[in-house]
């Protein structure tokens, strides 16, 4: 009688472990796939933060660089003065002058009336820059005033364009006078009269 009673419990106990496992194993089953679109969305969610660490990474980097060359410039004691000089004289009025130092746009400005042609000479530019090469480029618009027998020239636009490089070494102060001449009358075409010439100097500068 005992016997029977110890197989009836191993019996019980049996069907409650089985239909326990089962329980397990299908909660199982459906916690797999719960886990794996978390660690799918993990991974992006990683993979994101990494890319923007490397851009804060790179866009650090490229702000000390600039930062870098600033002070250097400015430590260095290197600089350059740019002056405009117009000496063109009757023949023609400047309608718009624009210089550039090293690419970026210094001095712009746009004045169909000609008034431009009355100021004759002034600074452009005045400041630190990093010691090594450098270049000044001009674009002047001009506009023949086609007096007499030439008349007929007031209805054309010359584009006269012209760059200049140099070197600052350190410590030095570089002057660059662009100035625009008239070649005279024997030139062709007026296309050809107008040219730019380039003076440079540059001197220790005092402490």
């Amino acid at each position: 009688m005992l016997r029977s009673r110890w197989a009836g419990a191993f019996w019980l106990v049996a069907l409650v472990i089985c239909g326990l496992g089962g329980s397990v194993a299908r909660a199982e089953d459906g916690a797999a796939p719960a886990a794996t679109n978390y660690n799918k969305d993990l991974l992006a969610v990683e993979q994101r933060v990494d890319g923007l660490k490397e851009q804060v990474f790179q866009s650090k980097a490229t702000l000390q660089l600039l930062k870098e060359i600033v002070e250097q410039g400015s430590s260095a004691g290197a600089r350059v003065t740019v002056w405009h000089v117009n000496r063109l004289g009757q023949a023609f009025k400047m309608q718009a002058i624009t210089y550039l130092i090293d690419g970026q746009a210094r001095f712009s400005k746009v004045d169909n009336s000609g008034a431009l042609s009355d100021s004759k000479e002034f600074k452009i530019h005045d400041g630190s820059v990093p010691p090594g090469n450098h270049t000044v480029s001009v674009d002047f618009k001009l506009r023949p005033t086609g007096f007499g027998v030439f008349r007929y020239a007031q209805d054309y636009e010359v584009d006269v364009r012209s760059s200049y490089s140099f070197d600052v070494e350190v410590g030095k102060q570089c002057t660059v006078r662009a100035i625009i001449n008239d070649r005279g009358s024997g030139a062709a075409s007026f296309e050809e009269r107008a040219k730019v010439d380039f003076e440079l100097k540059c001197e220790r500068i005092s402490e």
